[in-house]
């Protein structure tokens, strides 16, 4: 598998732009620093979900930033695209990672400690967690503690990042746990300086450890 950096993970939401817009906030986001990166869209055709992803890459491989599409392994072979993330409700870990073989990323979702070791175990290369807050990219928002966070963080060797409504003002609750990085979408997608953004978020986080 390759080796990457999830410090920043920043995760799309394509929604309320037009594409010129959406592709120079991606670019913004990276140029402010993002280390890792996930296209996540839910209501698009699968012709047309290509064709963002592969757009998208474009923009990602210039900063060397690994690119990861949500639930869809089609799309992410399409795009040959770093890496794909399956959540609960996606297709089972074992199966994308018998399907996109040993060289690519693959990122599950987790919210309790029994998922994860068997996320791992069946080939995961590394675990969001959360929503540590509410978000207002989900509608349904089921909450993890930092506790389960925390206890995650020991069950398994692999990459574990924190996800769910952070931002620089409320990072502080995730001290003292051992996590790889943290996810934003809302944080990043959503601000006037997508750069500046992720610039105070990766440096919030970095000094979290400090």
């Amino acid at each position: 598998m390759m080796d990457f950096d999830s410090t920043l993970y920043f995760i799309t939401d394509s929604s309320n732009y037009e594409k010129d817009e959406f592709l120079f906030r991606v670019e913004e986001a990276l140029k402010g620093g993002v280390t890792l990166m996930q296209l996540r869209e839910k209501n698009r055709t699968t012709r047309e979900y290509i064709e963002l992803a592969q757009a998208v890459h474009e923009i990602s491989k210039k900063y060397n930033v690994p690119l990861i599409i949500d639930d869809r392994v089609d799309v992410m072979l399409a795009a040959d695209a770093e890496g794909v993330h399956v959540g609960a409700e996606d297709m089972p870990v074992a199966l994308a990672r018998k399907i996109i073989g040993p060289n690519k990323i693959l990122g599950a979702t987790a919210k309790k400690v029994p998922v994860a070791v068997a996320a791992y175990e069946d080939g995961a290369d590394y675990l969001g967690v959360g929503a540590i807050y509410p978000t207002t990219t989900k509608v349904k928002t089921v909450l993890t503690s930092t506790d389960t966070l925390a206890d995650i963080c020991k069950a398994v060797p692999i990459k574990v990042n924190a996800i769910g409504g952070l931002n620089p003002t409320n990072l502080h609750v995730l001290k003292g746990i051992d996590i790889d990085g943290v996810c934003a979408v809302s944080a990043i997608m959503k601000a006037d300086s997508p750069k500046k953004a992720a610039e105070e978020l990766k440096k919030s986080f970095l000094e979290l450890n400090k």
